[in-house]
């Protein structure tokens, strides 16, 4: 008699939940078709023409993030994966012509190896440049690359690879000089340049201004001697910040910077 009762509760118990299923789903649907906003098609057609890489380097939010800001009148020339083909899919689909689109790439500016720059100690953290970076670092040099990868990881056109000094090296050819691992990166090591032509860039990033504690963590560090502003013909260097910064609008790209640099950390990428 008790097991009839608990048969007999079970099946009302899914028969209710069939019911209210029923109901709920068609509620959803009505009010689905009420409040449906159907999609701009120009929108679409944008997205279309987006190589659909979602990696971020417009700014905005993926690809359907930057169709819609594209739609409403946004640059079109932001989307660094597609670079000029992408440009000029757009440009047809708005009506408008194309700017000139600067391929970019991404620039290791840091030389410190593992064999180049010495060890604070043996480190047993968290194997990530930024739980590394919390924990203090890994090298004694504080500014240079810890080595873990995180850039690799977050590469979505596998551009990035690790070499065998622990650094990070980047194929020119897969780059599309979207960013992420520029903001991935806690020590600020990667940056981007333009991938169409030859800039001078500093490949260090210490900015210690003594210049015997450079020398004492990396043999490959930018010892802050000042050279490479003294020799420029065109004056456009300045070191800030500890780094020597060089105004491109200036530079003629002679080579006298790198070959009077010291520790030949001024070189033409």
């Amino acid at each position: 008699m008790m097991e009839n009762a608990w048969i007999g509760i079970v099946l009302i118990t899914a028969g209710f939940a069939a019911v209210l299923a029923f109901f709920l789903g068609a509620a959803l649907g009505f009010f689905k078709e009420l409040f449906y906003v159907p999609e701009d098609p120009l929108k679409g057609r944008i997205r279309e023409a987006l190589p659909g890489a979602n990696c971020g380097g417009c700014g905005f939010p993926g690809c359907d993030g930057y169709a819609a800001a594209v739609a409403a009148g946004e640059d079109i020339t932001l989307c660094t994966a597609g670079g000029r083909a992408a440009a000029d899919a757009l440009a047809a689909i708005m009506g408008v012509s194309a700017a000139s689109v600067v391929p970019l790439v991404s620039v290791r500016c840091c030389l410190g190896g593992k064999d180049i720059a010495l060890p604070r100690g043996i480190y047993t953290g968290l194997e990530s440049c930024r739980g590394a970076k919390i924990a203090g670092g890994t090298k004694l040099c504080a500014w240079g690359c810890l080595g873990f990868g995180d850039c690799v990881r977050v590469c979505k056109f596998g551009a990035l690879s690790m070499g065998d000094d622990g650094l990070p090296v980047v194929d020119r050819a897969k780059c599309t000089g979207c960013k992420v691992c520029v903001a991935e990166c806690p020590q600020g090591i990667l940056r981007v340049t333009p991938g169409d032509k030859k800039t001078i860039l500093s490949l260090c990033s210490n900015r210690n201004p003594v210049r015997a504690a450079v020398r004492k963590t990396c043999r490959a560090g930018c010892i802050k001697c000042g050279i490479c502003v003294k020799n420029c013909p065109e004056q456009c260097i300045v070191i800030d910040n500890g780094i020597p910064v060089v105004d491109y609008g200036k530079c003629t790209l002679c080579g006298t910077c790198g070959q009077k640099c010291p520790t030949k950390v001024l070189r033409a990428v």
